[in-house]
């Protein structure tokens, strides 16, 4: 019998997704699931986007740029532009999502075996994303205790190798809702001037940012010019998830030159959702207003809720919409398999994402869960609800 790759074999499972046949079941059984394991926020797409789409007159569905088209390129400049963020639409290049993006500069900038530091818990699929482009993470940890702060520039430091090629973050930060502050930053800057290395900064939830605080650009730095590059996305900033629409940007002109190889290796990003993306660029700033309050509201109904569960530790997220809780419980994939098979509250039951998974270190994150949220303040507040009463009952 032909055998699948060691590659295959050694790519992992999503954390978020791999619960979806428990769920199914649940389902099946009557139980009413309030979904907390996957960012897919129920905020309306602008209509604007929708309407481009709906309307568009287009008589042949054909390629774009391998790049993606000038004018959204041109467009998307201009919105970094209002978001003091300066770069040329040649320094950009349209990706079918984030996640082609980041492939892309794994690509481009790392060889097979080559190292990439990044501080975890991190978005779980740069696991899966490293592994199918046979780089190695390196891991720092961060702590529930600290917030998730960055760690120690000296952590850093002492796992810089000779295949070490780059830094990636992701700011604001899934699954833990960080924002890295101006100075944070610039001490990442310094460290990747100093050792001659790339820093990736996946910036697809800078728009939701809380409390007062802005968000920082590695592009906002000047002298970083040769070593930044932004991975971006249309799919939280719209609620556009199903789009498929993102983009790498930097200013080094080698690393936009092979990126765009990459790119036309798969010929182009798809059409109809570059109409929809361009479009959105269009959205006015008063839905933004309008969305950001709306996940203030809920992620205050989320962390109070949970800070009167007996037991659980919470981060509070400064940006994004997750936010990771460590639980009294020895085995968080046990426990969220538990609660879809064999737990309900008048037949309702919660589908959380265990944070094993959005950490590489073995056995870091057993009992914590990463919980999205983007339901509506009365879901939250029944969902916190029935996570108590698991708790009072669940046995390890």
């Amino acid at each position: 019998m032909p055998k699948i790759s060691k590659k295959g074999h050694n790519m992992p499972a999503s954390p978020i997704r791999k619960l979806v046949p428990y769920a199914e079941q649940a389902t099946k059984d009557g139980k009413s699931i309030y979904y907390l394991n996957i960012g897919q926020p129920d905020i309306k797409t602008p209509q604007i986007a929708l309407d481009a789409v709906k309307h568009n007159n287009l008589e042949i569905l054909s390629y774009s740029r391998s790049e993606g088209s000038e004018t959204y390129r041109r467009k998307i400049a201009n919105y970094y532009s209002k978001n003091n963020i300066n770069v040329a639409h040649n320094d950009i290049v349209v990706t079918t999502g984030g996640s082609e993006a980041l492939l892309f500069a794994f690509g481009s900038v790392m060889d097979m075996g080559d190292e990439v530091i990044i501080p975890e818990p991190f978005y779980a699929n740069y696991n899966g994303f490293s592994q199918s482009s046979g780089i190695k993470i390196v891991p720092v940890i961060s702590k529930i205790e600290d917030n998730f702060a960055l760690p120690p520039i000296e952590d850093f430091e002492k796992l810089i190798t000779k295949k070490t090629k780059a830094i990636l973050i992701c700011n604001p930060g899934n699954p833990t809702g960080y924002l890295y502050s101006k100075e944070e930053i610039q001490k990442l800057a310094a460290v990747v001037k100093k050792h001659d290395l790339f820093l990736i900064a996946d910036e697809v939830y800078r728009e939701f940012t809380y409390d007062g605080f802005a968000h920082h650009s590695i592009m906002q730095e000047e002298d970083l010019n040769e070593n930044a590059i932004v991975i971006d996305s249309v799919s939280k900033r719209y609620s556009m998830c199903g789009a498929r629409i993102g983009c790498l940007v930097s200013k080094n002109k080698s690393v936009i030159s092979t990126v765009l190889k990459f790119a036309q290796a798969r010929l182009s990003p798809p059409t109809y959702a570059q109409i929809a993306s361009e479009a959105a660029l269009d959205t006015p700033q008063h839905y933004f207003d309008d969305v950001t309050k709306e996940y203030v509201g809920r992620r205050n109904t989320l962390v109070e809720g949970l800070r009167k569960i007996k037991g659980i530790k919470v981060a509070v997220p400064k940006g994004a919409f997750y936010c990771i809780a460590e639980l009294p419980v020895k085995n968080s994939d046990h426990f969220a398999q538990w609660l879809l098979e064999d737990f309900a509250v008048n037949n309702e039951t919660i589908m959380v994402a265990p944070a094993a998974g959005f950490y590489s270190t073995p056995g870091v994150g057993l009992n914590q869960i990463r919980i999205a949220y983007v339901l509506n303040n009365e879901s939250l507040t029944k969902a916190v609800h029935i996570l108590a009463e698991a708790l009072k009952v669940y046995k390890d």
